[in-house]
């Protein structure tokens, strides 16, 4: 389990159709061990090897194709996040690293000090994505600002885009979106 509030930055240096390789600083690697879960653009990985400087996970064809690794590459900025435990102070929301599917980045628009945020995304995905409700999107726990069942919108305050890689997001670009698990749950509660 991870909270979505994101404290570090990686940079990917490899990806391979198994495996990504991460370059981060030590205050990250440094809590690292072999065969711990961490989160990567908000999608839950093991580590299967690091070091000082960077560390590497292995990914299965349905991360790659539910993830927007598909159109990663080296070099590109990555939110990373270690998993909460009993002593992290939980400041976001539930988020499983189960990643559901992408959104694609439509427009950015700045408001006051803030940024808006609009994405498209399927609509098995939006009708989960509900406003003052929360997402996850590469990993960032935020809270919806407005869906209609085919785009949501989300605000990001100065903090939050020049400390996660969404400083480097460009209209066109895929996130990956983690819905509510709450929402699934009673989703599929009701359709019996």
């Amino acid at each position: 389990m991870f909270t979505g509030i994101i404290k570090n930055l990686g940079k990917i240096q490899k990806i391979t159709e198994t495996s990504l390789s991460i370059a981060a600083d030590n205050n990250f690697t440094g809590n690292l061990e072999q065969g711990a879960s961490v989160a990567v653009n908000g999608i839950c990985l093991t580590v299967t090897g690091f070091d000082a400087q960077s560390f590497d996970v292995e990914v299965m064809p349905e991360t790659i194709e539910r993830t927007n690794l598909k159109q990663a590459n080296p070099g590109d900025a990555v939110n990373l996040e270690m998993p909460a435990t009993p002593n992290s102070f939980l400041a976001g929301h539930i988020v499983q690293g189960h990643i559901d599917g992408t959104a694609k980045l439509e427009s950015i628009t700045d408001k006051g000090n803030s940024r808006i945020l609009e994405f498209s995304a399927p609509e098995a995905l939006v009708k989960y994505i509900v406003e003052k409700g929360s997402v996850a999107i590469n990993g960032v726990s935020l809270t919806v600002i407005s869906s209609d069942g085919k785009r949501f919108t989300v605000g990001i305050i100065p903090h939050t885009w020049t400390t996660t890689m969404f400083c480097n997001f460009k209209a066109g670009d895929l996130a990956n979106i983690e819905v509510d698990v709450l929402a699934k749950y009673i989703d599929k509660l009701f359709k019996k």
